[in-house]
């Protein structure tokens, strides 16, 4: 959205102040203010013709006013109000209203002209009196025709004008009336046509008595309110002046308290190359064909689902092992978490990584379908330098199923193993996950915790949702740990999906305390702290992490625009990739572009191949590329892998995804 042209106010040493926003109808929030530096702010206005008055219902939010707009604002404390308040009068008095006058030139109603030079000029060249008279009759109905536009103009230009004083006088007299009071009021006035609506970030004008009464319908009805933070959403690299670009998530630690500048700029900018991605899924080939869950389910309450086979209706066209690596969408986190603790500040190192724990779940809100099954020996790459890192998975083991990672980022690798124990109990699936994932930093600090249960509810009848709940610890091998906490969803509970923790350092004392929404945001605040969920707004409360938007183009698998790269096919990646990745998976492929009826026969296929892996692992089957710390332990990675895509060579790595009856597939051969 363009910015509105206009004077430009430069407002120094500004407070930060939210933006307030109605979700009942707004799709798509565009932000309206650039800050250029931290201490300078640059607002568009047409400020000649602008008003503003504080809320009395809120001491914290104030109305700008346009002929034909309303910004709502609301700001951290009542003080900065004040200093908003004061710095838009002073500023108003740079620029002050000058009523149009009443002297302006318009053109003449009636013009005339005379053909004497013309006359005479012809004459002098010997033209015939008749001629004369002729051209001169051109002449005159020439210029009466533009005479008469002229006049239309004049007209329309009147109108204009007599437009522009109704405005002038609706914003001069309730100003001049209101400044010594510190009040700020608009006239009523009947401008309303420019369309934003009602609840939109810039709703059209509307007189002081609506708005109030829009405020009180807030008071009542506050969980339809949006807050967007100018510090969340706006960093001094972020913007350069005229430019209305999209931020990049990497960059959003406006909200931080850094301790030294120096942190900033190094942790805002990684310098990773941007890489062009696909935004959406291919168009569906097939009409897809409903299936009821009931009918598939209902035979195996209280069993391990991941032993069911299901129709591929029912998955989404990514597997589990890709399913690991959009844990790591918010990748970033790890990134800043290692250089504040290469600045010396281990809280906020510790600080992110809880974050980052709890990022991992805003992927899953919305999502009902459920990823592919690897085979045995499948394998997965994602070489991101846009995110700086690169990752690999395999599934090393198929009873019980335990899929391995790991990946490598700045100044940081992360590895785990993970089992997910599901069970039916009629309405409800209940998945627990089994296993570690572990976090170590270049310069030897570790971090480990474990998921917590999942729960999808209203299998049969309801709309069907899904629930992260349990503790959550975060043990650091150093100076802090974290505990959080997953709140359970109860039946009528009007703000679902909250975390709530402590970190603690060695002594166990609460040093920080941490609260959002997984599906949302997190924040935090120093000290011990008894925080509500809306506690957000607070001016102490700090952003960590936010939930990137998800796509415009949204499908039924309701995948981000994050997961919608994960199986991508791009440009010469396929001759790279080993003959074990899920990219060439022929029935995950098939679901992807939409045709359905092959990719069910090619899932039938590929199930037989898959009731050989018992075996296999009982006649010495070994994953390629990773293994087992001890009888019990964790699962981790060998190397080798990047070294033989760069070589391009595979030959341990056998066909997984061919025929059966093919004879091309060793039960030993990854071995």
């Amino acid at each position: 959205m363009a910015l509105t042209c206009g004077h430009v106010m430069h407002l120094s040493a500004f407070p930060s102040f939210t933006l307030l926003t109605r979700v009942k109808s707004l799709k798509k929030i565009t932000p309206i203010w650039k800050l250029e530096s931290s201490s300078n702010l640059h607002w568009f206005c047409p400020s000649k013709i602008s008003s503003f008055r504080e809320s009395k219902s809120d001491d914290r939010r104030f109305y700008i006013f346009t002929a034909t707009k309303t910004l709502h604002l609301r700001t951290d404390s009542r003080k900065d109000r004040v200093a908003w308040i004061q710095a838009l009068v002073s500023t108003r008095e740079l620029y002050p209203l000058r009523p149009l006058s009443d002297h302006l030139s318009l053109a003449p109603n009636h013009i005339s002209v005379s053909t004497e030079r013309l006359k005479k000029r012809l004459l002098e060249e010997g033209s015939s009196e008749s001629l004369v008279k002729e051209c001169e009759q051109i002449m005159f109905a020439e210029f009466s025709e533009l005479q008469e536009q002229l006049h239309i103009l004049c007209q329309e230009r009147r109108n204009l004008l007599d437009t522009i004083r109704q405005l002038e006088a609706a914003n001069i007299e309730p100003e001049a009336s209101a400044l010594h009071d510190s009040e700020y009021q608009l006239t009523k006035n009947g401008f309303s046509s420019l369309g934003h609506g009602k609840y939109s970030e810039c709703s059209t004008t509307e007189s002081s008595d609506d708005i109030e009464k829009q405020e009180m319908e807030e008071v009542s009805d506050e969980d339809e309110i949006s807050y967007y933070d100018t510090k969340e959403y706006f960093t001094e690299l972020s913007f350069r002046c005229g430019s209305t670009g999209a931020l990049d998530p990497m960059s959003r630690s406006g909200s931080i308290d850094l301790e030294n500048s120096h942190v900033r700029e190094t942790v805002n900018d990684f310098g990773y190359p941007q890489i062009a991605r696909r935004k959406k899924l291919p168009d569906p080939v097939e009409k897809e064909k409903g299936v009821s869950l009931w009918s598939i389910i209902k035979d195996n309450v209280g069993k391990d689902l991941t032993r069911v086979c299901l129709p591929v209706y029912f998955n989404e066209p990514i597997s589990s092992l890709q399913k690991c690596f959009e844990d790591l969408e918010y990748s970033f986190l790890l990134d800043r978490a290692y250089e504040y603790g290469k600045a010396g500040n281990g809280l906020l190192r510790a600080l992110h990584v809880a974050a980052f724990a709890v990022s991992g779940y805003a992927s899953s809100e919305g999502r009902h379908c459920k990823p592919f099954n690897p085979l045995l020996g499948e394998t997965y790459e994602a070489d991101y330098p846009d995110k700086g890192v690169r990752f690999f998975s395999e599934k090393v083991s198929h009873h019980p199923t335990v899929v391995a990672c790991h990946c490598q980022g700045r100044g940081w690798k992360f590895w785990a193993d993970s089992n997910i124990r599901s069970k039916f109990w009629g309405r409800s699936i209940q998945l627990d996950p089994v296993g570690v994932l572990t976090l170590e930093f270049d310069d030897g600090e570790i971090f480990q915790w474990s998921k917590v249960t999942t729960t999808i509810y209203n299998l049969i009848l309801g709309k069907i949702y899904c629930d992260h709940h349990g503790n959550m610890d975060i043990r650091g091998n150093r100076q802090y740990s974290c505990r959080l906490k997953f709140k359970e969803q109860a039946i009528l509970d009007r703000n679902p999906h909250q975390v709530h923790g402590f970190v603690e350092d060695v002594t166990g004392k609460k040093v920080a305390t941490l609260f959002g929404k997984w599906d949302d945001s997190m924040y935090y605040v120093n000290g011990e702290a008894n925080v509500k969920p809306k506690d957000s707004t607070l001016s102490e409360a700090n952003l960590l992490w936010k939930r990137t938007k998800p796509p415009s183009n949204l499908t039924r698998y309701n995948l981000t625009s994050f997961a919608i790269t994960l199986n991508e096919l791009t440009p010469g990646l396929k001759e790279k990739l080993p003959p074990t990745d899920s990219r060439l998976r022929p029935d995950q492929r098939h679901l992807e572009d939409g045709e359905y009826e092959k990719a069910n026969i090619e899932k039938q296929r590929l199930e037989k191949r898959q009731r050989m892996s018992r075996k296999m692992q009982e006649n010495g089957w070994q994953p390629r590329w990773f293994r087992r710390e001890g009888e019990n332990g964790t699962f981790r990675y060998i190397g080798g892998y990047w070294e033989a895509r760069a070589l391009g060579r595979w030959n341990e790595c056998p066909n997984i995804f061919g025929d059966v009856y093919e004879g091309n597939f060793d039960p030993l051969g990854a071995s």
